[in-house]
């Protein structure tokens, strides 16, 4: 019965008959009639209803339905819903929302809704949201989401995560994101990471950071790098 229900019949129900829906019923309603749904309806959910949605059912909610999910029905969806997200739809949710999302919904996430991230949202994202991106999600980040990181999210990326930054990301961070750095993160660079560190950014490390490079980093370093470090930094190589 509820599957033979119209899309205007769907989009005429009331926010409180929308509410008395069971899970079993939310999960029988059809795409199309998914997309129906009144925002303010949605708005009023239970998270036993969004957790009822199908992939295929929330892979058609429109972007508007999106930013009416609360941040307790965002972190109702299970992982195989927010992998099921377009890109569009990740892009869409408001950053209070999407700030509330589990370390493992951000794990489930593909590369591709990592790259829909707005710079907003990476503003958003916690340190332990930061610390659970995978190195797949890191690697694929623009620059402009990666320049958009604070300090404090940047100190929070684990050594593989920091080894999995490309090039062109380490040339996109800027001096405070470096000192934000920790000695196991710059360790943990690759030695073309290293090569690609901008001479300003070199500049404002600590004789700590610098003393925790490898030689294999150090014997990288081009002499514009070298020429840019300071006097201090200099003694603080290590013999």
């Amino acid at each position: 019965q509820i599957a033979k229900l119209t899309s205007d019949q769907v989009a005429a129900l009331t926010t409180t008959q929308f509410k008395a829906m069971s899970a079993d019923q939310v999960a029988a309603l059809t795409s199309a009639q998914v997309a129906a749904i009144e925002t303010a309806d949605l708005a009023v959910s239970t998270t036993a209803q969004v957790a009822a949605l199908t992939t295929a059912q929330v892979a058609k909610l429109t972007t508007d339905q999106v930013v009416a999910l609360g941040t307790a029905q965002v972190k109702a969806l299970t992982t195989a819903q927010v992998a099921a997200m377009t890109t569009a739809q990740v892009a869409a949710m408001e950053t209070v929302d999407f700030a509330a999302l589990t370390v493992t919904q951000i794990a489930a996430m593909t590369t591709a809704q990592a790259v829909a991230f707005t710079t907003s949202q990476m503003v958003a994202l916690s340190t332990a949201q930061t610390a659970a991106l995978t190195t797949a999600q890191i690697s694929k980040l623009t620059t402009a989401q990666v320049a958009a990181m604070e300090t404090v999210d940047v100190a929070a990326l684990t050594t593989a995560q920091a080894a999995a930054l490309t090039t062109a990301q380490v040339v996109a961070l800027d001096t405070a994101q470096f000192k934000a750095l920790s000695t196991a993160q710059l360790s943990a660079l690759t030695t073309a990471q290293v090569a690609a560190i901008e001479t300003a950014d070199l500049a404002v490390l600590g004789t700590a950071q610098i003393a925790s490079m490898t030689t294999s980093q150090v014997a990288k370093l081009t002499t514009a790098q070298v020429v840019a470090l300071s006097t201090a930094q200099i003694k603080a190589l290590t013999t």
